[in-house]
């Protein structure tokens, strides 16, 4: 499809054919796990992530991030760590920046040794910290921005100029940002990453991870992934599919709503530090400004002067739930969800405090999610 098609037009038509049989509009649904291998162009299986539903969505989703090709997983962190482990064998040594979502930081640190993967975490927003921590041996450089829980900006043209002049590969988790708000191979970033779960699902029903590169490089992540075994089936690829067809006008709703609260929440006594890119108090707008130009996402954190558990159970509207990305607002302690296998040490590090909780903004209106706010703050 031209790149001078929308991405709202291509999150309803890239990979969305409709039904060449009866001519429906919408792309049917193929579950057969068994198909022809004589005079085909090549084999289908569902591992071999190449059915017809696993690569409408695939498609789908390399369109929105202006990459050649894409594969869809059974989650994000098997999306994640397909990628990296695609990239990195026994005696390398990877390069991440420390405030990762917490399920990566503790995929890391417990498989790579097993592997004998060496890796470096460091400040993801001093690309000069990259820069000092490259090895002999250095392969791949992992960031993830804005990152989960406290919003911290990786400026993606740096780190992606230092990885081009050492030979090294770029992968990110852009989760947070989702493919409306931010596309890193357009910054020069090699491999975009995503819990699907999130914003590409959007109502809180789906698992499903996603990896978008240049065709060879997907290439070299499927020679891993069909190994691995980490693929969707036809029903849930079906569903992504249907998701996508509106995540653009959710992912701007969300983006809207984050930003009316976000502004509201600075200006509460019972409130302390509120993290928000979109804010021009945080460190990393101006940045964001630039490589976001979608918009400053949906998802904010803040820290709760009283005790956040009381607060969040005094929420009517918003839900204290595990996940993100839907189109009703969440909220939760990410020290006793997404960082809750990290130690207090590790999570001090990074600003995961007791007192912060996550905010997934919703798409339903600013000013009852404010009032909602208002009322279990005591305000």
């Amino acid at each position: 499809m031209a790149d001078s098609i929308s991405k709202l037009t291509k999150s309803v038509h890239t990979g969305s054919p409709g039904d060449p049989q009866y001519k429906g509009v919408v792309n049917p649904i193929y579950p057969s796990a068994a198909y022809d291998y004589e005079n085909m162009p090549e084999t289908q299986y569902p591992r071999y992530f190449n059915t017809p539903n696993q690569r409408a969505v695939s498609q789908k989703i390399a369109a929105l991030e202006n990459g050649e090709d894409g594969l869809i997983f059974s989650s994000g962190l098997a999306a994640i760590m397909t990628s990296l482990f695609a990239f990195l064998k026994q005696g390398d040594h990877a390069i991440l920046q420390h405030d990762l979502y917490g399920g990566t930081f503790n995929a890391v640190t417990v498989e790579f040794p097993r592997y004998g993967i060496e890796y470096t975490l460091v400040d993801g927003t001093k690309p000069e910290e990259f820069e000092k921590a490259i090895r002999p041996n250095t392969k791949v450089i992992y960031v993830e921005t804005p990152s989960n829980p406290t919003l911290t900006i990786t400026d993606l043209k740096a780190v992606a100029n230092i990885a081009k002049r050492h030979q090294l590969i770029t992968i990110i988790d852009n989760t947070f940002a989702s493919p409306v708000n931010q596309n890193p191979i357009d910054l020069g970033i090699d491999v975009v990453t995503h819990s699907g779960t999130k914003y590409i699902g959007g109502h809180s029903d789906l698992c499903c991870g996603a990896a978008v590169s240049t065709a060879e490089n997907i290439r070299k992540i499927w020679n891993s992934a069909f190994h691995f075994g980490g693929s969707l089936d036809a029903q849930t690829c079906w569903l992504v599919e249907r998701s996508l067809k509106t995540i653009v006008l959710r992912v701007r709703q969300q983006n809207e709503n984050a930003l009316a609260i976000a502004q509201w929440l600075q200006q509460q006594s019972s409130v302390g530090k509120v993290y928000y890119p979109g804010l021009p108090e945080h460190p990393g707008h101006a940045i964001a400004r630039e490589q976001m130009p979608g918009g400053f996402g949906g998802m904010l954190s803040f820290e709760v002067k009283s005790d956040p558990h009381g607060f969040m159970g005094r929420l009517k509207l918003i839900k204290r739930a595990l996940s993100l990305g839907g189109v009703e607002s969440t909220i939760c302690s990410p020290v006793k969800t997404s960082h809750s296998k990290m130690s207090p040490e590790e999570r001090i590090k990074i600003n995961v405090t007791d007192n912060l909780v996550r905010f997934s903004v919703g798409i339903e209106d600013a000013q009852d999610l404010i009032n909602d706010i208002r009322q279990a703050l005591g305000g």
